[in-house]
């Protein structure tokens, strides 16, 4: 179970996984409330939530590239 549920986090945008690592709490709290929000609000935290994967996205093909000095190769 642990093996499917790393592969959907890896593959999908991981954007409960890296909220859940950054404030110190479980995943799926955090999916249970995008979900719960979702319901309640007519779909708005789901741009919220794309409006996060993206940025992860950039933020992960940004820091490759990223020198730390000007003197690095």
């Amino acid at each position: 179970m642990e093996k499917i549920k790393y592969f959907f986090e890896k593959h999908a945008f991981g954007v409960c996984s890296y909220l859940g690592e950054r404030f110190g709490i479980s995943s799926s709290t955090i999916r249970l409330y995008f979900i719960y929000t979702s319901f309640i609000t007519m779909g708005s935290p789901i741009i919220i939530y794309l409006c996060l994967a993206f940025w992860l996205n950039m933020k992960k093909y940004l820091a490759k590239g990223k020198r730390k000095t000007v003197w690095d190769l």
